[in-house]
């Protein structure tokens, strides 16, 4: 078998740049302390590198540093939002393309008797969905809950127009950007994001186990966890400011000043000339899979994309497809992708075979794929 070649970008990116390698060596080796949990050099060089990351994070995303927290992963970052945000008799509004960990948080909450929400079917016309959320409006919805691009297909909802639908009505805009962050411009300030989401291990090219929660400071958001901050020892309650509220206990120091060398990289890359470069990698595929008889690509020509393809070939399942193509040397995605609502709208109950690229991929290994499909 030839060795492997990666097309699962969307799951976590691989591989990851130099430098961060570099950046997750050296904090083992050069900053070994607790950040602040002491005041000896150790623990004041492990400090100095997450509020570094923090900066870098409140640059990329439109916030400030105080208001980036760090998460285990966008999954948690979204329970922190959603359980965080919401309270007794609240209605949200999620879109049609969400993934399970922003769906079942919700899905919790309305099943312990909490909240109750509603689905807005997303369109390939930006107006259209945005009517979509409009209608579902009720006296009661406080948040709406939407990705910046589904993981399935990799379709864009339209943020910046329901941000300012979020504005018009007062509502919690809380926005996963697992899909999005590294690759569309996201901006909290910008757009009226109230609470971004995303990984760290992404489009962001940090490590797994990594991932955040930024913030415009205007959500109070209830802490899911309680624990050692570093900060208000004496208090046996959780501090209630940002970002020590939502950071029980020690943070991940090296995958923290890894994700921030990811956030350098891509900013150094440039987020418009990524999204080109994979952009075209997909467009590569798509053309040989519409030649290809008995395939089927789902993508809408009238919507915006990033660069991800969601395909089947003929009566094969996607797992068969994505099993054989495993046994050549190539890994893609196939299933449900964690994302039932999305193939419920696509109507795939077996799911897809999903292509996603990353920047280290080439021309030649697409060509590759090519033949082997």
């Amino acid at each position: 078998m030839q060795k492997p070649v990666y097309f699962d970008n969307a799951a976590t990116t691989f591989p990851k740049p130099p430098s961060v390698f570099r950046a997750a060596a050296d904090a083992i080796r050069f900053a070994g302390g607790n950040p602040g949990r002491g005041g000896h050099v150790l623990s004041r060089r492990a400090g100095a590198l997450v509020y570094h990351a923090r900066e870098t994070a409140a640059a990329m995303f439109g916030t400030e540093p105080e208001n980036v927290v760090f998460t285990q992963n966008c999954t948690h970052a979204l329970n922190l939002a959603i359980q965080g945000a919401l309270r007794q008799g609240d209605h949200v509004i999620l879109s049609s393309l969400e993934h399970n960990s922003a769906a079942r948080p919700a899905a919790a909450l309305a099943d312990a008797g909490i909240i109750r929400y509603s689905i807005a079917p997303v369109s390939a016309d930006p107006a259209e969905t945005v009517r979509a959320f409009r209608s579902r409006i009720r006296p009661q919805t406080r948040a709406v809950i939407c990705t910046a691009a589904g993981n399935v297909t990799g379709q864009c909802l339209p943020i910046r127009e329901i941000g300012a639908l979020c504005r018009e009505k007062s509502l919690i805009f809380i926005v996963d950007g697992a899909q999005g962050c590294g690759i569309l411009p996201l901006d909290l300030r910008a757009q009226g994001i109230h609470l971004l989401c995303t990984a760290g291990h992404k489009g962001l090219y940090g490590l797994m186990g990594t991932g955040m929660l930024l913030s415009d400071g205007t959500v109070p958001i209830r802490p899911l966890m309680q624990g050692g901050t570093g900060s208000l020892s004496m208090s046996l309650r959780q501090p209630d400011f940002l970002p020590d509220a939502l950071e029980a206990g020690t943070l991940n120091v090296p995958g923290i000043a890894a994700l921030d060398a990811g956030m350098q990289f891509v900013r150094e890359r440039g987020p418009e000339q990524i999204r080109r470069h994979e952009t075209a990698l997909c467009n590569q595929l798509i053309a040989y899979l519409e030649r290809l008889p008995g395939a089927v690509v789902y993508r809408d020509p009238a919507a915006e994309y990033v660069p991800v393809v969601s395909f089947a070939l003929g009566a094969e399942s996607p797992d068969d497809t994505a099993a054989r193509l495993a046994a050549k040397g190539f890994c893609l995605r196939a299933g449900l992708q964690c994302a039932p609502l999305a193939h419920e709208s696509l109507g795939t109950p077996h799911g897809t075979v999903r292509f996603s690229p990353s920047v280290f991929n080439t021309p030649a290994e697409v060509a590759m794929l090519c033949r082997a499909l």
